[in-house]
């Protein structure tokens, strides 16, 4: 069958204790809101999506969402899914693009990590001519970032290039001078960072 118009969710923050106390959630999904939360922890991985369909659970953001389980089938599917993005390797990185830069302790965006958004890391100091995002995106050229995949939780092109701990270090001098008050700058001295990635939502 394909997928139903609305579903009926259930949600609570996930908790590792065998009871959790955290109050329920329930919310009507349409069927595309529902996968478009589901690629964003399988990515496009048919196999997966129905077994997640089936069993009526899945774990996004700190939160288990449930529902009736239902058999989804593959053709339904295939033809939603086509809707979506494919990775494209060919996409070369435009400093134009980015909306999102990300400093991260290891190779994917569920380790620690500092965010860097373009609309508040764009705004400048009282009397300085540059702003931090300038900074970043003039990192940016010095490192190459090249293509690692297309992120179906943050619907963007991932571009991503190893740091050294000196680099950061000046990132950090540089958010001391330039960056405003909303971003948090000693992370940026106290963690140890192996990658910076640099997000780019496509039109």
């Amino acid at each position: 069958m394909g997928l139903p118009e609305t579903i009926v969710v259930k949600y609570t923050e996930e908790e590792a204790e065998y009871v959790s106390l955290r109050p329920v959630v329930q919310q009507q999904f349409r069927g595309f809101e529902l996968i478009d939360m589901i690629l964003s922890v399988t990515g496009k991985d048919l196999s997966r999506i129905q077994h997640i369909l089936r069993s009526g659970t899945v774990v996004f953001h700190s939160y288990r969402y449930w529902w009736p389980g239902f058999e989804a089938d593959a053709p339904a599917l295939r033809e939603i899914l086509s809707r979506y993005p494919d990775p494209d390797f060919s996409r070369p990185f435009r400093s134009e693009d980015c909306l999102e830069v990300i400093l991260e302790s290891g190779g994917s965006l569920a380790s620690h990590s500092v965010r860097f958004q373009r609309d508040r890391a764009s705004k400048r100091k009282f009397l300085r001519t540059r702003s931090f995002w300038a900074c970043l995106m003039r990192f940016s050229r010095e490192v190459g970032p090249a293509y690692r995949e297309y992120s179906y939780a943050a619907h963007a092109d991932l571009y991503s290039a190893p740091v050294e701990r000196d680099q950061v270090l000046r990132l950090a001098v540089e958010a001391k001078r330039y960056a405003t008050r909303a971003i948090n700058m000693q992370t940026l001295e106290s963690a140890s960072f192996s990658q910076i990635v640099f997000a780019c939502p496509r039109s």
